[in-house]
């Protein structure tokens, strides 16, 4: 829920910050229907765009909370390099190899489920291709999807990482 809510509210200010910026760089004609609308689709164009940045950050703002947080009675534990030693506060810069392995290992899980996607798609529905209905809201749920997923594997994956209850 985190996630959602900072990266839509980052991507609504970013594609509002670019709205007012065209209409003040066009000379901030007085509002009416038409001008309105065509505001309304800048935002709507930039939305999308912005989301994809927002989402990047707040996946590696994400990684810092859940990391220095008690969730449901358990906690990833970051351990220092070459020792059994574990950081207690997790700073961004601890975090960077982590996150790379975390979002690789994110790439993967949407890939698969792209497939399972496409799979189900063209065998049960009309659709021709992907790019019919898959658009940035199928990949914001399959991110999220696998998200929830890559933290049962992330252990594995990455031997920095231990899960603990707390």
């Amino acid at each position: 829920m985190r996630l959602t809510v900072c990266s839509i509210l980052l991507a609504c200010g970013i594609s509002l910050l670019v709205t007012l910026f065209l209409y003040m760089n066009q000379g901030a004609a007085s509002l009416n229907i038409e001008i309105l609308k065509a505001l309304l689709d800048i935002f709507r164009f930039w939305f999308p765009i912005a989301w994809s940045v927002t989402l990047l950050i707040s996946l590696f703002r994400g990684l810092k909370y859940i990391f220095n947080n008690c969730i449901a009675g358990y906690t990833l534990k970051l351990t220092a390099c070459g020792s059994a030693h574990t950081i207690q506060t997790i700073g961004y810069g601890d975090l960077v190899k982590v996150w790379r392995k975390w979002f690789m290992l994110i790439i993967w899980l949407v890939g698969a489920l792209m497939i399972l996607s496409l799979t189900f798609t063209s065998l049960f529905t009309s659709y021709e291709g992907v790019f019919e209905w898959f658009d940035i809201y199928w990949l914001f749920s399959f991110i999220l999807i696998s998200g929830y997923f890559s933290f049962i594997l992330l252990g594995s994956r990455c031997k920095k990482v231990k899960v603990v209850q707390c």
